[in-house]
């Protein structure tokens, strides 16, 4: 079987298929530290598990093109539901019931959630407008803008349960807020100079990603436990630095759309018949 040929449409397909059963992965590891509790914990990671399976005929763009458009829209479908229901289950945590600061800090992150609906809107994108679409970049990165806003949040959030110890515990919080203005202001102006400026800050933006994952992983090695399964579920989240990096990933890629759709025509060769005579 041959592969499809690289664009950033394909590779936004495979970055949807990535990241649900990545997601899968994080929850499991989120939720359990309070032992899964309630059963409805289980939903999405039994979501992310069934969910790559089903995306990758279409991700591989065999079978019915129909009938693969049909249960990738399904699926983005039940990530959305999936995550708009998680959201209303982390909205019934303490800081709904206290309404004070320590419980915004100490209670699930709402936003998380949000992760699916993003993902289920990205594959709609992809299935509803056509490869090579000038929409796909522009709405690419808005997505992507929308994960950087949702990730100052938490950046503030979880480095505020330990009253931002280190002061390196800043650098993603400020990462973030350029994250936010460098891609608010590239959909805005949409100039090539502009784009490729952004492209230099995803780069960082997946360095601090990557480097805050090191981070996390040597405190949590570094802590004192029972074994390394408990390091890491009640220590510091090793994979929540990564979103950085799969947010800039995500950037670049309706960049590279962006810049695509927005490159000049090359000259057309003269032809014979095209000389006046």
């Amino acid at each position: 079987m041959r592969l499809p040929r690289p664009s950033p449409t394909r590779c936004i397909e495979w970055f949807v298929v990535a990241n649900l059963a990545f997601l899968g992965l994080d929850i499991l590891v989120a939720h359990a530290a309070n032992a899964f509790r309630e059963a409805a914990e289980w939903a999405p990671i039994v979501f992310s598990a069934v969910a790559p399976l089903l995306l990758l005929p279409g991700a591989l763009h065999v079978g019915r093109p129909a009938a693969t458009r049909r249960i990738d829209l399904v699926v983005a479908s039940g990530a959305i539901v999936v995550g708009v229901l998680g959201m209303v289950f982390h909205l019934s945590s303490a800081f709904f019931v206290d309404r004070t600061l320590h419980s915004l800090v100490y209670s699930a992150p709402f936003i998380a959630p949000l992760a699916y609906v993003g993902v289920g809107l990205l594959l709609l994108l992809v299935r509803m407008e056509k490869p090579g679409s000038p929409l796909i970049g522009p709405w690419t990165l808005f997505l992507a803008l929308g994960g950087f806003v949702g990730n100052l949040a938490l950046s503030l959030l979880d480095h505020a349960q330990n009253g931002f110890f280190d002061v390196v515990e800043w650098v993603p919080v400020a990462a973030a807020a350029f994250g936010c203005s460098f891609f608010c202001v590239a959909l805005l102006r949409r100039e090539r100079r502009m784009l490729r400026v952004c492209l230099a800050l995803c780069a960082i933006e997946g360095a601090v990603g990557f480097a805050g994952f090191v981070l996390h992983l040597v405190s949590d090695l570094n802590k004192p436990a029972t074994s390394l399964a408990n390091r890491i579920v009640f220590g510091a989240p090793p994979f929540a630095p990564l979103l950085f990096t799969n947010l800039a990933l995500l950037a670049a890629l309706g960049i590279w759309e962006m810049l695509r759709a927005s490159a000049p025509a090359a000259p057309r060769a003269a032809r014979w018949h095209d000389v006046e005579p």
